[in-house]
């Protein structure tokens, strides 16, 4: 056995500003095989695999690969000896192809001498990898024109485009529908037959017995344990993972729902048209439908990033100038917008976390006047502790926090404005389900306090567990409401239904 060891690591550590990220970490990756690492945001997991993959260096231990000394000073480094990441932020250039991001660094070339790239042959092959990995896009295609699912796939890609020992994926579902997820899932062991090995990051708990072989837990930077997949069941594994037991992660109590907050009617816009829907106070209004359906641009067009081309909207039952609509008006209307893309549209990731928490609420916070660094941080400081943030400190950079905590400060943002009406896109995106059970606590708090959740999810589960009416989106228009009172609420109707079945 110890020769099918393909990566061997031993007392792995590093430190970032006093904190110990990866806390003497021991385990081995075999070959072939998918080894899943899992543990709550702020584990060490992300900073673990950035080792490997070359981005940070560690300040402790030793790797081994292939029987050899592995230490990447870079990632260039670390891809020339076979090892290879899909980042679970998106790491692409928007203004450029499809083709560019995938084979940047390592175009074929008409002439060396002179630099001259061979487009023609870098589109047909870039053609034929898609083709192969069973991604339905162009190579002609601009990144920024994709959808966020899109872009991920365009990450698997280019990470595959290359010959690997090693393909670590951090989180690679996260924006993918069922579908893609089956292709992704398709790819991956297809790659352990072929002998190469899988390092696999998903807070997808079902994913992890779909897909793993062994998992590897880790907490607070340390390593906890490795166990064969089959031989662990998930309700011993999460108490491992967040060092205490959840009873019921889907925390909701019914109530009544109140006045009506928010309603459309035949509103239209980018991807969608004819739209009518409404949230009252007090309950959680699911919006679901595949990549494409136009959840998000309509939660963008209703907040005033985009564009609304017809129909009407009403908040608190007053008819709004939808030409006149942006998102400071929204905001001081008392509507809040979590985005989907959170590194580029929901956070100042070289900032610290309390002038993140404050900025949409500076009026509030200030009205207008001489702005306190004190207040700030003592209103982030609030907040830090409420969610639960793991930083030593609000002042701390956002960038240097794991996916889960960012986007933990991207609530914090929106809760320290006191909205009433919250439009939460994707909102438990790459977070790890002990934090999944703390949203889904706030969720309901807030609710209990009088607000409106409008929630978009890819996770149908999520939708049943927690929604009070789920609306159903397809080709941009309003196909169905389901209620949990009255009507077949559950994964299948909601799939059903989004895919052009008969619905209830």
């Amino acid at each position: 056995m110890e020769s099918n060891k393909l990566l061997e690591i031993h007392g792995l550590s590093k430190q970032f500003t006093g904190v110990l990220a990866v806390d003497n970490v021991t385990f081995s990756i075999q070959r072939g095989e998918t080894h899943l690492i899992s543990g709550e945001n702020g584990a060490g997991k992300s900073t673990l695999v950035k080792i490997i993959a070359g981005l940070y260096s560690m300040d402790g231990g030793e790797m081994v690969l292939d029987g050899k000394p592995y230490a990447p000073k870079n990632v260039n480094e670390a891809q020339a000896k076979g090892v290879n990441i899909i980042h679970q932020e998106l790491n692409l250039m928007s203004n450029r192809t499809v083709a560019q991001n995938i084979y940047i660094g390592k175009e074929p070339m008409k002439n060396k001498l002179l630099g001259l790239i061979d487009i023609e042959k870098m589109n047909q092959d870039c053609m034929t990898l898609l083709d192969n990995l069973g991604i339905n896009i162009s190579p002609h295609d601009l990144v920024k024109d994709l959808a966020i699912a899109q872009q991920q796939m365009v990450e698997v890609a280019k990470a595959l485009s290359t010959n690997s020992k090693l393909i670590i994926m951090d989180e690679p579902t996260s924006s993918l529908t069922e579908q893609e997820i089956q292709n992704l899932f398709r790819i991956t062991r297809n790659l352990c037959d072929s002998g190469v090995s899988v390092v696999y990051i998903s807070h997808r708990m079902k994913e992890l017995w779909e897909i793993g072989e062994r998992v590897t837990i880790m907490r607070d930077g340390k390593y906890i344990g490795t166990y064969n997949i089959n031989d662990i069941k998930m309700d011993d594994l999460i108490p491992l993972m967040v060092g205490r037991k959840i009873e019921n992660i889907y925390a909701r109590n019914w109530n009544e729902p109140g006045d009506e907050l928010l309603r459309t009617e035949k509103l239209s816009g980018l991807r969608f048209r004819d739209v009518d829907i409404n949230v009252r106070r007090g309950e959680v209004v699911g919006l679901a439908g595949l990549v494409g359906a136009g959840r998000t641009e309509l939660a963008k067009a209703m907040f005033g990033y985009d564009t609304i081309e017809g129909g009407e909207l009403f908040i608190r039952g007053k008819k709004i100038d939808i030409k006149a609509l942006k998102p400071i008006r929204a905001i001081n209307m008392g509507v809040a917008f979590l985005p989907e893309n959170r590194k580029e549209e929901g956070l100042f990731v070289r900032a610290p976390i309390f002038e993140n928490v404050t900025s949409a609420s500076m009026k509030k916070l200030f009205g207008g006047g001489l702005i306190s660094t004190g207040k700030e941080v003592s209103t982030a400081d609030r907040f830090v502790k409420q969610l639960r943030i793991a930083t030593p400190s609000s002042k701390k950079r956002v960038e240097e926090l794991s996916g889960g905590n960012q986007q933990k400060v991207v609530i914090a943002k929106w809760l320290c404005t006191e909205a009433d009406i919250y439009l939460l896109d994707e909102p438990t995106r790459g977070v790890d389900i002990g934090a999944k059970a703390e949203i889904y606590e706030l969720i309901d708090k807030l609710v209990a306090q009088g607000a409106g959740i409008l929630m978009i999810s890819s996770e149908l589960q999520e939708l049943v567990g927690i929604a009070d009416r789920v609306y159903v989106l397809r080709d941009g228009e309003v196909i169905g409401e389901l209620n949990r009172k009255t009507d077949a609420f559950n994964q299948e109707t909601i799939i059903g239904m989004a895919i052009g079945g008969d619905g209830k």
